[in-house]
């Protein structure tokens, strides 16, 4: 029975938070697209709209279809999940949750303590610092202008919205509630706080919170999944471009990881890796890989000078150059899927891990565990092979997480 329906904006984060509850040994599917919940026989469904770069209109829309089909099919609590940095369409997505559902507020708990993004008197923190000065702020795709949060709500909607401390009561308000939280302890106690009465119908936040959904649903028997054995072989496929990342890239890469630096041709030309000169590539790629236990490739790289020229003479805007990346690399993926010399993959960005699964014809993923807050291990099977793929979010890690996990994954 469908206990719990969770809605996404990305495939990333649509894992980070479906862990939370796999993890616990929860049934947890997450998938992409709109979802059939009547024939869902799982206890957690976590949905991924893919509308994290979509107009609000269109991603309002997507999230309200798949809130009314919840209400519809007697889904007892509907989590809808937003970035921890606040990307994507924030107002929009949250207002048509509460609309669609009918209820009367939404608690919003969008602080991950657990990582250091943190909610103080209405303000959203990375580090310290307020979000639309730290490096999302910046974002060539997706920037966040405002770290206050109701009036960030308030770009893309006029549903009301106000700002509440842990532990304050939200049963007399009406709208959107904004819950502070410094720290893991305040989270769980507005959780306790608004679980007092009976299980909401819809809550929103990111893995944050969810973290304490499994206790406070009631769906825990207190077990944990063990990390299964992986393949020692790495190979790192990078689709973000926060300086997170590129700094993990450069560090693993000092400590002796081999770095494949793909051409514009390859990155952008339709077909490439299907023609003579993209299978001679691919061979290439596979020796690679075959000589080294741990290889890097970073396809984005939008603000080079090479790539403004590029996109000016194709007429390709910023967000044609995050498409077409991607899905050139999610082709390579699907050349290289069968490759003996493939192990466990990385992958980072939503929209590189979508084009990859895509590539494969895999629209679910089975989270499995988390390695650390925000990294997970998740598992598919195409054609008789089954994959173990770790997923992360660009803003995730620390500077040495890649070495790290390479050497975790080599000694377990």
């Amino acid at each position: 029975m469908l206990r719990l329906l969770m809605i996404a904006d990305d495939f990333t984060g649509a894992l980070d938070t479906g862990v939370q509850l796999a993890a616990h040994g929860i049934p947890t599917q997450v998938v992409v697209g709109q979802a059939d919940l009547s024939a869902c026989s799982s206890t957690v469904l976590v949905v991924d709209t893919e509308t994290r770069h979509l107009p609000a209109a269109k991603a309002a829309e997507a999230v309200a279809r798949l809130t009314r089909s919840a209400v519809e099919n007697g889904v007892g609590c509907i989590y809808k999940k937003t970035d921890s940095a606040l990307r994507g369409n924030i107002g929009a997505e949250l207002a048509a949750l509460l609309k669609a559902s009918g209820a009367r507020n939404l608690p919003f708990l969008p602080a991950f303590p657990q990582i250091g993004r943190t909610t103080k008197k209405g303000v959203h923190y990375i580090d310290g610092v307020p979000v639309n000065e730290s490096p999302f702020g910046i974002d060539p795709f997706e920037p966040v202008r405002c770290a206050e949060v109701t009036k960030l709500i308030h770009l893309q909607t006029d549903m009301p919205a106000q700002n509440l401390r842990p532990g304050e009561t939200a049963s007399d308000k009406t709208g959107i509630l904004v819950y502070d939280a410094a720290t893991a302890a305040d989270l769980e106690t507005a959780g306790r706080q608004l679980f007092q009465n009976g299980t909401p119908p819809v809550l929103a936040g990111c893995a944050g919170f969810a973290a304490f959904l499994p206790e406070l649903l009631g769906l825990s028997d207190g077990s944990v999944v063990e990390t299964p054995q992986l393949d020692p072989r790495l190979l790192v496929l990078c689709g973000s471009v926060n300086p997170i990342t590129l700094r993990q890239m450069d560090t693993a890469e000092k400590a002796g990881f081999t770095r494949l630096r793909l051409t514009p041709r390859q990155k952008l030309e339709p077909g490439y890796w299907a023609s003579a000169d993209g299978k001679a590539a691919l061979a290439e790629i596979e020796q690679m890989l075959a000589a080294n236990p741990a290889a890097l490739l970073k396809p984005m790289t939008p603000g080079q000078p090479a790539y403004r020229r590029l996109r000016r003479a194709r007429g390709i805007d910023l967000d044609g150059l995050r498409v077409g990346i991607s899905g050139s690399v999610g082709q390579m993926f699907g050349a290289l899927f069968g490759s003996e010399h493939l192990g466990t993959l990385l992958l980072t960005g939503g929209d590189t891990l979508l084009q990859c699964m895509n590539s494969v014809g895999a629209r679910e993923l089975e989270p499995v565990c988390e390695l650390e807050s925000g990294i997970v291990l998740a598992r598919f099977t195409y054609q008789g092979r089954t994959r173990y793929v770790i997923t992360k979010s660009g803003g995730f890690g620390q500077e040495d997480l890649l070495v790290e996990l390479a050497d975790r994954i080599a000694k377990h």
